[in-house]
């Protein structure tokens, strides 16, 4: 029987160009626009492979890519990918190790990096990219601590940081835009750290750690830094919420929060403008669906979307949103597929993609969607 236990969250990538404005009668050809591809890939805990599939940017359909799938160690579980698209880093179970691949930006395609796979923690379950794209950071469960490592930038080697691994729990990661503090899972408890973003080191901050829930699985910060978000996974299911001090890092309790879930969540992820939050709700094999939140922009509080939960495949798993918001992803861990939506940017209600779901490998752990510039 497949047991979910922690997940991933989808990692957006952003990027944008600015022109500047000529003076009058400069009849210079204005800078051509940015061309993007989009990719998507998820970590297949049973087949010890990763899926990498080519996105169509109007519909949201997903195509696998050549040469996929991809192998990885066994029993992968969390993808991260650094913001410009170049390296993926995979985090794999049992082997207690971190594969790196080198991502070919005109097909999506992955080749391991040389010196791959790189020595982390106990069960590492968890990876995240640091925003600068310098270092990435490995939650490992049962040792209970951060492997960090430094990602040379011309081959995506992974060299351990000095101070590494880092006693501030083994779960979830997130980060914040800034870059300036780094959030993890531990328990029933959320660990606040400063990075260094010279170093990549991790400091513990005053006040830390925080409360966090019966069963804190999966965490999101908002594109804005302002807000912080944990997906319960006790049997009542909740999301806590806090409000982020952007100069301390200290966190304080969202009113209202925690917000109630229909059933157990197993991933949450905010979407790039900061409206809204998705859950993944799964009770194996009873139920599974994703819960859609409208986010208040001033409090962070959470209010549910009309006709939220959305049907999903089984075991629904991992949640992610593509980096131009129009479309949701789900890793079913049970039907070994990925629910595809389409949002409503208004309303944030979501609606199945034409030919979703789309087949994966065996037991689907997470699910990133990117785009790279061409």
């Amino acid at each position: 029987m497949k047991y979910p236990l922690i997940c991933a969250l989808g990692l957006g990538l952003l990027a944008c160009s600015f022109a500047a404005c000529g003076s009058a009668g400069n009849d210079e050809e204005p800078p051509p626009a940015t061309v993007y591809k989009y990719y998507a890939y998820v970590s297949n805990s049973w087949s010890n492979n990763v899926t990498a599939f080519a996105v169509n940017t109007g519909t949201g359909a997903l195509t696998e890519v050549a040469g996929s799938p991809f192998a990885v160690g066994p029993v992968p579980r969390s993808i991260g990918i650094d913001p410009a698209g170049k390296f993926a880093f995979v985090a794999n179970d049992y082997p207690n190790n971190v594969s790196a691949f080198a991502i070919d930006a005109a097909t999506g395609g992955l080749t391991a990096v040389a010196g791959s796979p790189f020595a982390a923690g106990t069960s590492p379950r968890s990876v995240a990219v640091a925003p600068s794209g310098k270092f990435v950071y490995v939650g490992n469960v049962y040792s209970n601590n951060v492997t960090a490592f430094a990602i040379q930038a011309g081959t995506g080697a992974l060299t351990e940081i000095s101070g590494s691994p880092f006693g501030v729990g083994g779960g979830s990661i997130a980060i914040l835009p800034s870059g300036t503090f780094a959030y993890v899972l531990s328990g029933g408890n959320i660990s606040a750290s400063a990075v260094d973003t010279n170093t990549g080191a991790l400091t513990e901050i005053s006040g830390s750690p925080f409360a966090a829930g019966n069963v804190p699985i999966s965490i999101a910060v908002d594109p804005s830094g302002k807000f912080l978000y944990i997906a319960d996974n006790g049997l009542s299911g909740s999301i806590s919420a806090f409000s982020i001090d952007t100069g301390t890092g200290g966190l304080t309790a969202v009113p209202g929060s925690p917000f109630a879930v229909g059933g157990p969540p197993s991933s949450i992820t905010v979407d790039p403008s900061g409206k809204f939050a998705y859950v993944t709700e799964s009770i194996l094999p009873v139920s599974s669906g994703v819960a859609a939140f409208s986010i208040n922009a001033t409090s962070g509080a959470l209010t549910e979307v009309a006709g939220s939960p959305f049907n999903a495949g089984s075991g629904s798993i991992a949640v992610a949103c593509d980096p131009s918001g129009k479309f949701i992803y789900v890793a079913n861990y049970g039907s070994d597929d990925v629910s595809v939506f389409a949002v409503n940017a208004a309303t944030g209600a979501l609606t199945a993609a034409t030919g979703s779901p789309f087949a994966a490998g065996d037991a689907p752990w997470s699910v990133v969607v990117i785009r790279i510039a061409q």
